[in-house]
């Protein structure tokens, strides 16, 4: 008999079983008396559907934490959250409404209330559940989610009804304009951490709400219920409610998009917007390859260390090999020996600087000392109000001190530090970007030497070229001032489609912007960092 198949007689029946029998199937597990206890596999079907949500909802109606769990694929997990919803978030009176059924996945409507201390208040909301078919048991069992509990729970958050840690705040703009998660959706998670940092000192009176406790330290609480509504502190901070529109505006069009903008000569944050399933503020906190918009630095680098200057040489071969590993342009580059440095700026052309950053007396720390000495990168000291990451540029050998040239290898970035970059390179002067004035909170901001007015003044040239003859050419049509930019295509692990940049700028504002799987720079970040810099400048 092959292998993989087992056979027995049971009762006096003879059974074949094949491992790895097909969906829908039945395992026999004894057929002692002519009975037989199945185990089934494969997806549930539609009455499985029906009757494991009916059961797991009216357990959650029930109240009690154990009971709901148990129709989980994950009670122990199950179990913590819901006697969290019920015990600490203080939620009763729970009826649940089921919509219609698309495949597996049920969607539901809860209306609850909660009461704290006597006075109560109705919750309402939307989430929807999956039936799957458990692994052992072979039952149809909710597929567990801190989601299904309620859509912005993440892993390990609880929920909780109490007095405010902070009191609630009325965040304005620059000018007084009231900012509203409502009318500026991705401002949410930015507001929620202005609060806990600053309600306190806004002078506001803390209420009783309910709340999602994140498991991350560096989140605040996200508030979903007032139950006794707080006195509003005002929180002023450096935002422009135009900027943000359109900053709001621009990053809708492409998903997991994230832009920055600021003002070059203080280092005020104007706008800072994220459009991504996740929540998660990549323009403060993320950490990615920036591409080609990393170029602004190498070539403040090669010009800082006299390897060459705007006008000086920058040879654009096919192809540079570095210590047996090749780096090769864009597709459709024509090559260009005698390019100079603007030229191969504006091209975006990465052997001619993977070519030069072997020249003397540049080391395998040369990028780091720029980025931090003069653009005041990659030393965990920015505090811009919120929580954010500062970038990062570490003295890199091999190929990596190739590839960290053209924003690849080791360097990360996000659209916050390149807003700052492109600031430092027009003015010559770093001004760490900020989200609320220092003097509110005593904030030591961060300080770096800055540029030579000479080299400021090439780089900005180059800048102005590439907005006007090369890659960010189409994205900047029709932006009138000063203009200028730098295009950026990142390539990522397991991405098929690399990762879009660019940065730009317009009189006194500076923005950044970067949309993962976007492709090349013009391409998504482009078009968004041009519409920041109609509406900022």
């Amino acid at each position: 008999m092959r292998k993989g198949v087992k056979t027995a007689v049971i009762g006096g029946v003879f059974a074949v079983m094949v491992g790895g029998a097909g969906y829908g199937a039945y395992n026999v597990v004894s057929a002692l008396g002519g009975g037989t206890d199945e185990v089934r596999t494969g997806p549930p079907n539609s009455d499985e559907v029906e009757r494991t949500t009916s059961d797991f909802f009216a357990a959650w109606e029930g109240g009690k934490a154990s009971d709901v769990a148990s129709f989980t694929n994950d009670d122990s997990s199950a179990y913590d959250l819901f006697q969290s919803y019920f015990q600490d978030a203080h939620v009763g009176d729970v009826t649940i409404t089921p919509g219609a059924a698309a495949g597996r996945t049920v969607p539901f409507t809860v209306k609850a209330k909660v009461t704290y201390e006597g006075k109560s208040e109705p919750f309402t909301y939307k989430s929807k559940v999956t039936v799957v078919r458990g692994e052992t048991t072979g039952r149809a069992l909710v597929d567990w989610q801190p989601a299904v509990v309620h859509p912005e729970l993440k892993a390990d958050d609880t929920l909780f009804t109490g007095e405010s840690a902070s009191p609630p705040i009325e965040a304005v703009d620059r000018d007084g304009k009231v900012l509203t998660e409502e009318k500026y959706p991705s401002l949410g998670p930015v507001l929620d951490t202005l609060r806990d940092k600053y309600g306190a000192q806004a002078g506001g009176e803390p209420g009783v709400e309910l709340v999602i406790r994140h498991a991350s330290e560096e989140a605040a609480d996200t508030p979903l219920l007032a139950i006794t509504e707080g006195e509003p502190g005002k929180l002023r901070t450096t935002l422009s409610a135009g900027a943000q529109a359109a900053a709001e505006k621009a990053v809708e069009k492409f998903d997991e998009s994230s832009v920055v903008a600021v003002k070059p000569s203080s280092g005020e944050v104007l706008a800072v917007a994220n459009h991504r399933a996740d929540g998660f503020n990549a323009a403060f906190q993320g950490r990615v390859a920036p591409g080609s918009t990393m170029k602004i630095i190498t070539a403040a680098m090669l010009i800082d260390n006299g390897v060459t200057s705007m006008n000086g040489p920058a040879p654009c071969p096919d192809k540079a090999i570095w210590q047996g590993q090749v780096f090769k342009n864009l597709t459709g580059m024509e090559a260009n020996e005698g390019a100079t440095l603007a030229n191969s700026f504006l091209r975006s052309c990465n052997t001619a600087f993977i070519k030069l950053v072997d020249e003397k007396p540049l080391t395998d720390a040369s990028l780091m000392e720029e980025a931090q000495k003069k653009f005041g990168l990659g030393q965990d000291n920015w505090k811009t109000g919120i929580v954010s990451f500062d970038g990062s540029v570490p003295a890199s050998s091999g190929p990596d001190r190739a590839a960290g040239a053209i924003g690849q290898g080791q360097v990360q970035m996000n659209p916050l530090n390149m807003a700052s970059v492109t600031a430092t390179a027009i003015t010559g002067t770093f001004r760490q970007p900020y989200l609320v004035d220092p003097e509110l909170d005593g904030r030591e901001t961060a300080t770096a030497e800055g540029l030579s007015s000479e080299t400021s003044s090439q780089l900005k040239q180059m800048m102005r070229l590439t907005a006007q003859q090369g890659t960010a050419q189409e994205a900047m049509a029709g932006l009138g001032g000063d203009v200028g930019a730098k295009t950026g295509s990142a390539e990522v692990d397991g991405q098929q489609v690399s990762n879009s940049w660019f940065t730009g700028f317009r009189d006194d504002v500076a923005a950044a912007a970067m949309t993962e799987e976007g492709g090349h720079g013009g391409d998504a970040a482009g078009p968004i960092v041009a519409a920041v810099l109609r509406a900022a400048g």
